[in-house]
């Protein structure tokens, strides 16, 4: 096995990793989501929380595909065409982990400081 080979098959890992963190990370926040709603005294909350679980594990999937895409383009695959298919990769995983990150918080992360609410974790 060449050095190329064991990259992408790393790579593959990666991506894997990524895709299973959200898959597993889902089924389990519904599953936390379903307890909620069972039990009455957490009732009123629980669609917040799972909206607010899920979009953590949606932006940690997300994360780790990111490392995939830049490994494979930087060491298995590093022509212009691939730097430009990253480069548009990453800016749409950089506006949608944004846009993700908003509505977990439901404010502008400029805006965190005057809630008094920066780098909280409110049910982690």
């Amino acid at each position: 096995m060449d050095y190329e080979g064991l990259v992408s098959g790393a790579v593959r890992v990666v991506e894997a990793a990524g895709a299973l963190i959200m898959i597993a990370g889902g089924l389990w926040v519904l599953v936390a989501y379903v307890v909620d709603v069972a039990r009455t005294a957490t009732r009123a909350t629980s669609y917040s929380r799972l909206r607010r679980k899920l979009g953590r594990v949606i932006l940690l999937g997300l994360e780790v595909l990111i490392v995939g895409d830049i490994v494979r383009t930087i060491i298995v695959d590093p022509t212009i065409e691939s730097v430009a298919v990253l480069g548009m990769i990453v800016v749409i995983r950089i506006v949608l982990s944004f846009s993700l990150e908003v509505e977990i918080d439901g404010t502008w992360p400029w805006n965190r400081w005057r809630l008094g609410r920066a780098g909280t974790d409110g049910d982690a």
